[in-house]
């Protein structure tokens, strides 16, 4: 009984300060917002934020980002560029000089100023501040057995393998990066988590 109200606690607490910290990351970005916009739309022609495809909590959610890519190019990973994929250890995806990319986009995720919508998801509960890093369902399909039990937590908009090497890491470390989160979630790992994260946007932004 006791370790149920434990969890129930840090469940509780958890999302309080997923509620305040989205709160305050809206507040204090909310000046920059427009300035991204307008330099979206005058980019090039499309939505300013798009909504992508991500699992968490065991279900398909749409997560919101400032669009960074052309309209239409998203699919183009699976057809004309998978051959230039620099993932070859598993089905995530990487190219350091994405060719979809637009000028403003690739500003937006040099300085990850793209996920900052993702706090929205936050103060919907689709995410945590705090959880393993949410992926694809054409890429969540891929996980080994044993890291299965990922797909049914609630991911975030930073974690342990975001703080831990982000795209650097090998696809299975990431995995059991991740694995090593759910299975010692506490108040305190959440805080390093979130105050390392911070130190690495304000240092190197590319590190997480």
């Amino acid at each position: 009984m006791g370790s149920i109200i434990n969890v129930m606690s840090y469940q509780s607490i958890k999302r309080i300060i997923d509620i305040l910290g989205a709160i305050l990351g809206i507040t204090f970005l909310i000046p920059l917002y427009p300035l991204i916009a307008i330099a979206i739309k005058l980019d090039s022609k499309g939505p300013v934020l798009i909504k992508l495809d991500r699992v968490s909590k065991g279900k398909i959610i749409k997560v919101y980002k400032f669009r960074s890519m052309r309209p239409g190019t998203h699919q183009m990973k699976y057809k004309e560029l998978a051959r230039l994929n620099e993932r070859k250890d598993g089905p995530f995806f990487k190219i350091k000089n994405d060719p979809r990319l637009t000028r403003i986009g690739k500003l937006l995720r040099k300085f990850r100023l793209d996920e900052f919508p993702q706090l929205i998801n936050v103060l919907k509960g689709e995410l945590s501040l705090v959880g393993p890093r949410p992926h694809e369902p054409e890429e969540v399909i891929h996980y080994p057995e044993q890291y299965r039990d990922l797909t049914l937590a609630k991911t975030g908009v930073t974690g342990l393998s975001q703080v831990g090497g982000a795209s650097s890491l090998s696809f299975l470390k990431e995995l059991e990066l991740d694995n090593h989160y759910i299975k010692n979630q506490t108040v305190w790992l959440d805080l390093k988590i979130l105050l390392k994260t911070i130190a690495i946007l304000f240092t190197d932004p590319t590190g997480v």
